[in-house]
């Protein structure tokens, strides 16, 4: 037994160098990630149990704390490695989601769904006609992997994409819609009710923040789901009505990851998922790490502005 340890600690020395890899997040590099963003040029990282990360409670006395550097509607930062509340407002109140709504049509999709699942698009933009709504502007025609779609409602947002998503894995959006109020309900987020896959504002579609929390955590056990969320970009390769290979480059809804907006001091963000739309405000649920890998979720909803949301989003990550 010992002869085998030995031999196993050699190996360690030789090939790792003992390095721990302590982000749930971390090691996907692209071979040129101001070219190519393709999911399938990222290399597997070696993740920890992320199921054995304690939840998150939000006690009565924890949920109004409230100041003028975080005044949204709700709010909430969790220590993803401990469950303990750093910050929590409203976290049970109802809100609109918006587009952090494909979080859950996320999950479903690689819950349910087939990524290398090729659909063709029956209409221009999937039938989407709502006045500035966030299209890819996929035509009518146009045959698309699951796994592309995927990450075109990630990364962009696209709102057509989370039509077509829903349409091939259920046979409608109504079908597909049950079955994310379903798994909300299977992971404890009784209090959402959700009309459809994108978030385009319905006065019967709403979740809280804690729901949120609750759908997100559970997304990021998933490496595909992690791998697209922290891309700053996203090439989506199809082929349109003639056979022809087309193509379209996304940028990421998320200033963290642009750079754009800087994290405090020793705060990495690795992805998310923004959402905005008039009822909803400016919303936005992340997981970043601390330098010595600590790992939190945080949620802003119904910011009242771009500007504020990533105002407050900076100082919840300055929390100590």
């Amino acid at each position: 037994m010992k002869k085998i340890l030995c031999l196993a600690l050699m190996f360690c020395v030789l090939f790792t160098g003992c390095k721990k890899e302590s982000s749930i997040f971390m090691a996907y590099q692209a071979e040129d990630s101001a070219v190519n963003t393709d999911i399938g040029s990222y290399i597997e990282a070696e993740v920890g149990d992320f199921k054995s990360k304690t939840l998150a409670v939000v006690t009565e006395e924890e949920n109004n704390m409230a100041n003028e550097m975080a005044s949204a509607i709700a709010t909430m930062q969790v220590n993803n490695d401990t469950g303990e509340v750093l910050f929590a407002n409203n976290v049970y109140d109802k809100i609109y989601p918006a587009s952090t709504t494909k979080i859950l049509t996320a999950l479903v999709t690689l819950k349910y769904g087939n990524l290398a699942d090729e659909v063709t698009f029956k209409e221009d933009n999937a039938g989407i006609t709502t006045p500035g709504a966030k299209l890819c502007n996929y035509r009518a025609g146009d045959v698309v992997t699951i796994e592309t779609l995927l990450g075109s409602l990630l990364v962009y947002s696209g709102n057509d994409a989370a039509v077509a998503i829903a349409e091939h894995i259920s046979g409608s959006v109504e079908a597909f819609v049950d079955l994310m109020n379903e798994e909300a309900a299977r992971l404890g987020a009784t209090s959402t009710h959700f009309t459809n896959p994108h978030g385009l504002h319905d006065e019967n579609h709403y979740t809280t923040a804690y729901d949120m929390y609750l759908i997100f955590r559970e997304c990021i056990k998933y490496d595909k789901f992690r791998e697209i969320v922290k891309m700053t970009s996203y090439r989506s390769e199809f082929k349109n009505a003639n056979g022809e290979d087309r193509y379209y480059r996304f940028e990421t809804t998320n200033l963290f990851l642009l750079g754009t907006r800087e994290t405090p001091e020793g705060v990495t963000v690795y992805g998310g998922k923004t959402g905005s739309t008039g009822s909803a405000g400016d919303c936005l649920i992340i997981y970043s790490e601390r330098e010595d890998g600590t790992g939190f979720v945080t949620a802003v909803f119904k910011a009242s502005s771009k500007e504020d949301l990533y105002d407050q989003m900076t100082y919840l990550l300055s929390l100590e």
